[in-house]
């Protein structure tokens, strides 16, 4: 198939994207997301056949979700997309097409979007973390997802925080059900946390208090880029990518790039350290454009 279409299924709004033959936009749909389970897929697949309308033919269909396809159960399981959760997604939506989908992680869309035509091209090993309300990863290896055996390769946001050092206990307790998961000290509500306090979430405008000398503002920054490089340090001592993406809000933060290295370099088992370190080139569109792209050309 020459055409591919990419969903990008989120909790409040569902996006989809038309690729062309040379992989070139074509079209471009957002809807909200629907409240209920059966409303969902008749949504998504009405919106498929008009775009299939307007190309004039039958296109490739993948997804990137906020979760994972539970494989023993065959259902899937996602903290922000309540009318999904546990629910045989997959299966159902292809009985209803009457077509073979595809669907993986949003953060692995994520990542195999800037390993095919974006910031990491050409790399072999290819790590794209997510930076935004929370934290994930996914895993590209020559061009592929990499899923694993449970289909959670890539989630370090729930791996612990490395190296923690004496004044970051007592671990912070995360939703998961554990303590001191790395998501707890390098999302955007943890720099928020960082910035002004219990119960603030929002640090939009840390930069600008930065540049105004803001203490507060500077030792926030410069918090949260040390315990990411640790956390970096880690996945890299397991993985060695050939290339680190950002992507999420907190991917617009400048000084990641030029501190992070210099950062993760006390902590990573080598003796010389060159994995890059950059910046998506896709943005709010990698992860649909990834979905689009689990049908290899």
């Amino acid at each position: 198939m020459s055409y591919r279409i990419g969903i990008d299924l989120g909790g409040t709004k569902i996006e989809f994207l038309v690729l062309g033959p040379d992989g070139n936009a074509l079209l471009r749909r957002r809807i909200p997301t629907p409240a209920t389970y059966g409303e969902a897929l008749t949504t998504m697949a009405a919106t498929i056949a008009s775009l299939e309308a307007e190309i004039g033919a039958t296109a490739s269909i993948g997804i990137g979700i906020p979760g994972t396809m539970d494989r023993n159960l065959g259902t899937m399981r996602t903290p922000n997309t309540e009318c999904m959760n546990n629910q045989p997604f997959d299966t159902d939506f292809a009985a209803l097409l009457g077509r073979e989908i595809r669907v993986a992680n949003d953060a692995n869309c994520f990542a195999l979007s800037e390993a095919t035509d974006g910031a990491a091209v050409g790399e072999t090993i290819v790590f794209g973390v997510i930076l935004g309300t929370g934290c994930g990863g996914g895993i590209v290896v020559d061009g592929k997802i990499l899923e694993g055996r449970n289909g959670i390769t890539g989630e370090w946001g729930h791996s612990p925080l490395p190296w923690p050092r004496p004044d970051e206990f007592p671990l912070r307790p995360c939703p998961c059900g554990l303590a001191g998961c790395i998501e707890r000290y390098v999302a955007g509500p943890a720099l928020a946390f960082e910035l002004d306090g219990p119960g603030t979430r929002d640090a939009s405008n840390i930069l600008a208090r930065a540049d105004a000398g803001d203490e507060r503002a500077i030792r926030a920054l410069a918090v949260h880029a040390e315990r990411l490089a640790r956390g970096l340090a880690a996945v890299t001592n397991l993985l060695d990518p050939d290339i680190i993406v950002l992507g999420g809000g907190l991917s617009k933060l400048p000084h990641l790039y030029t501190d992070l290295p210099r950062l993760m370099r006390p902590f990573v088992f080598s003796g010389h350290f060159t994995t890059k370190i950059v910046p998506n080139v896709h943005g709010d569109s990698s992860g649909v454009r990834g979905a689009a792209w689990l049908w290899p050309a």
